[in-house]
C-alpha cells in the first residue's frame, strides 16, 4: 500500500477515534436538560466525563495535525472553505470546556443554570456541525481550478448535509445517554435507559435514511457493507439497552460510529475533497498529499507514538471505571466544602 493511502485511512481512523470518544461527551452534555432533575443529578451527569472529556478532545488535535501534515492541499481548502463552520465548532468546544470548569465557582442556582445551558449550546452545536462538514466533503463542494472553495456558507446548508448533521446528533446524543447508563446507579441510570430507548428508535431511522442515500447516490460495495453493519451494530445497541446491557449497548453504539465514518471515508475514497462543479477540480489522494519523504517520517513517528497513545487513554479509562452516584457526588462537595 502507497503511504499516501495508508494516511488516508489512518486520518479516517484517528476522526472515528475522535467522534467515538468525544462522541459521547457531546451526549452527555446534550442530556442535561432531559435527566438532571436537580443540581446533584447535573453534577452526577458531568462527572461521568469529567476525568476524561479533554483526553477525548486530544484525538481532534491529533487528527488535525496529521491532516495538515499528510494532506495540505485538502487541509488548506477544508479551512479555509469551512472556515466559518469550524469557528463556530471552536468557539462551542472553548464554551462548553470553559462551563466545566466554572459551573461549580460559585453557589448561586442562576450561575450554574447559565453554564449548564453553555455545555447544551457547546455539546449541540459540534454533534450537529460535524456531521454537515463531513456530509458535504462526501458529496463534494464548489471548487475552482485552483482547489479554492467557491460556494458560501449557505451552500453548505442543503438538505443531504443538514440529514447528515441531524444523523450525528442523535447519534451521539445516544451514545452519550448509554455512557450515562452505563456510568452511573439508581434513578439516573434507569431514567437514562429509558431515555437512551426513546432516543435510540428516533436515531435508527434518521441514520438508516443518511446512510441509504449515502450509499444509493455516494457510495461504493465498501460504503454499502460499513453502512449495512453500522445498521446492525445500531439496532442490536437498541435491543442490549432495552435488556439493561449498558456495556454492551455502549460497544455497539461505538462500533455504529466506527463504521458510519468507515462507509463516509470508502465513499470519498480515492478522493479526499471532490468538486462538485467539475470532476478536474477534485483534490485526491495523489494531488493533494505530502512528498513521500514527509509521509516516510510521520509513518515511522506513528508507529512508535500511537501505540503508546492506545496504551494511555486505555489505562485512564481503566482507572476511571467505577459508577458515579448521588452519594458519592454529595460526599465530594461537602468534603470541598468543609
Amino acid at each position: 500500500m502507497e503511504l499516501n493511502i495508508l494516511w488516508f485511512w489512518i486520518i479516517g481512523a484517528l476522526f472515528i477515534g475522535y467522534f467515538v470518544l468525544d462522541g459521547f461527551d457531546f451526549g452527555v452534555g446534550m442530556s442535561l436538560p432531559f435527566l438532571g432533575k436537580d443540581d446533584l443529578d447535573r453534577r452526577v451527569i458531568i462527572n461521568t466525563i469529567g476525568p476524561v472529556w479533554d483526553l477525548n478532545e486530544t484525538w481532534l488535535i491529533v487528527a488535525g495535525a496529521a491532516l495538515f501534515a499528510a494532506f495540505p492541499e485538502w487541509y488548506a481548502t477544508l479551512f479555509s472553505g469551512f472556515y466559518l463552520a469550524l469557528l463556530v465548532i471552536l468557539l462551542a468546544l472553548i464554551l462548553r470546556g470553559v462551563s466545566f470548569e466554572y459551573r461549580h465557582q460559585r453557589p448561586e442556582a442562576a450561575w450554574k443554570k447559565r453554564f449548564d445551558l453553555m455545555i447544551v449550546i457547546g455539546s449541540a452545536v459540534p454533534a450537529l456541525l460535524w456531521g454537515v462538514a463531513f456530509s458535504n466533503i462526501v458529496q463534494g463542494v464548489q471548487l475552482d481550478a485552483g482547489h479554492n472553495y467557491i460556494g458560501s456558507f449557505f451552500d453548505l446548508l442543503n438538505p443531504y448535509a443538514l440529514l447528515g448533521g441531524l444523523t450525528t446528533l442523535l447519534l451521539f446524543f445516544t451514545h452519550g445517554v448509554v455512557f450515562i447508563s452505563l456510568k452511573t446507579e439508581g434513578d439516573i441510570r434507569l431514567r437514562a435507559q429509558k431515555l437512551a430507548v426513546r432516543a435510540g428508535i428516533v436515531t435508527i431511522v434518521v441514520a438508516a435514511s443518511f446512510l441509504v442515500w449515502t450509499t444509493l447516490e455516494f457510495g461504493s460495495l465498501a460504503t454499502g457493507v460499513f453502512a449495512g453493519l453500522a445498521a446492525v451494530a445500531l439496532i442490536v445497541s437498541f435491543l442490549a439497552n432495552l435488556r439493561g446491557s449498558e456495556g454492551w449497548a455502549f460497544t455497539l453504539m461505538a462500533a455504529t460510529i466506527a463504521l458510519a465514518v468507515l462507509s463516509l471515508f470508502a465513499s470519498l475514497f480515492p478522493d479526499v475533497m471532490p468538486a462538485s462543479n467539475d470532476a478536474a477540480n477534485s483534490l485526491t489522494i495523489e494531488n493533494a498529499s505530502s512528498t513521500p519523504y514527509t509521509l516516510k517520517v510521520m509513518s515511522w513517528t506513528a508507529l512508535f507514538a500511537m501505540p503508546v497513545i492506545f496504551l494511555y487513554q486505555g489505562w485512564t479509562y481503566w482507572v476511571l471505571r467505577k459508577r458515579v452516584s448521588r452519594a458519592t457526588v454529595s460526599a465530594a462537595v461537602e468534603t470541598a466544602v468543609h
